[in-house]
């Protein structure tokens, strides 16, 4: 009798440790390697437009040697941003690379530059292709590092460091079921570091991670008139009500690391223990320290601007990512959204909540893991 109790109790604890996600759901990967731009390099090359050309070769060339088919080098500055898509194409802004892909056939070397602009930092970006991107990013994250300990010794100066970071995420429907979407599969998500290290995949000890969910929440002229009162150019209630609903719905869930944008700008989420969370023109960056487990409210809304999507963001923290943690934090963070929404005029049947779920590392690549 107590063998079953405790098979029992078992059960369902696995079952709290696993998410089930609709089988449509999308993963991507992607990787990047920052290079800081110095004199030294600069100093081989008679102008920035040869430097980057040059190196550039370089790069694609290895990266046909190495089995790498969706790469790009950006000497511009711009922060890439990655989504999937059926149609590959890249759409730049002034601070911004946005690059559109299908992971499972669309391939690249593609240099993104600007000839007389000297670049702080060269960015290879490496887009995972292939099928099973989850399941293959311990591989995918081997042949990136192999990648750069090649590549390394074919540059002209000898004392440049690299900062690597790579980002993985699913995004899915949180409404699929109410669209006739009934397929589910169970995820016991675990933390890279851990997926990566029963793969075999060296990381330095100290690497940075976060782990993190975003929804953006169309305001459809049927949530915004239950909200807001006719013919008015204050937008304030309607934000503080979203606010309001928010908070609530994640503080019943124990979810205490939090933000919501609603100034038109596109959230960057970041580690505030290692990295600078400095807003630009076009990205407000949102600093979340996991270690850390005080209430982290961020909030960044301006009552005189409507705006069509309002961002909200939910960070785990450090304890979520142990032991099978990652799959309660996520249906803490369904179970706090689905709340959220309930409150709202929102046509689960007809619109879409895309629930990105996010995982990230970073690192400054090792002398050791550059000279195998």
């Amino acid at each position: 009798m107590q063998g079953k109790l405790l098979q029992g109790v078992f059960m369902a604890l696995s079952h709290q440790q696993k998410v089930y996600i609709p089988k449509d759901v999308r993963s991507n990967q992607y990787i990047s390697a920052e290079i800081i731009v110095t004199d030294e390099l600069l100093a081989h090359y008679p102008d920035y437009k040869t430097c980057y050309q040059t190196l550039s070769r370089t790069i694609f060339n290895l990266g046909e040697q190495q089995e790498i088919y969706n790469l790009h080098v950006i000497t511009n500055d711009k922060l890439p941003v990655v989504r999937f898509h059926t149609e590959a194409y890249s759409f730049p802004t002034a601070e911004q690379i946005i690059f559109f892909y299908n992971p499972e056939y669309h391939e690249a070397q593609t240099l993104h530059s600007k000839d007389d602009y000297r670049a702080r930092k060269i960015r290879i970006v490496f887009l995972a292709t292939g099928e099973d991107i989850r399941s293959n990013s311990a591989n995918f994250h081997i042949k990136v590092q192999s990648f750069l300990a090649k590549l390394m010794p074919l540059l002209p100066e000898k004392q440049l460091r690299v900062k690597v970071r790579d980002h993985q995420h699913l995004s899915y429907d949180l409404f699929a079921k109410a669209k006739g979407n009934k397929e589910s599969y169970g995820y016991k998500l675990r933390s890279i570091s851990n997926r990566y290290q029963a793969r075999e995949c060296p990381l330095p000890e100290g690497h940075g991670s976060l782990c993190y969910v975003t929804v953006k929440l169309p305001l459809s002229r049927k949530l915004k008139n239950a909200l807001l009162p006719a013919d008015t150019n204050d937008f304030t209630p309607l934000y503080q009500k979203l606010e309001e609903g928010f908070v609530e719905a994640t503080a019943g869930k124990q979810l205490k690391h939090i933000a919501m944008v609603a100034n038109g700008l596109t959230p960057l989420v970041r580690n505030s223990k290692f990295d600078q969370v400095d807003g630009t023109d076009e990205v407000q960056m949102l600093g979340f320290d996991p270690n850390v487990e005080q209430q982290q409210f961020i909030r960044h809304w301006d009552g005189d601007r409507l705006v069509e999507t309002v961002s909200f963001t939910i960070a785990a923290e450090t304890k979520d990512s142990k032991e099978g943690g990652l799959g309660r934090y996520l249906n803490r963070v369904e179970e706090a959204l689905k709340s959220f929404t309930a409150g709202l005029e929102f046509d689960k049947s007809r619109e879409d909540l895309i629930v990105r779920f996010h995982q990230h590392i970073s690192y400054q690549a090792p002398d050791q893991l550059l000279d195998k």
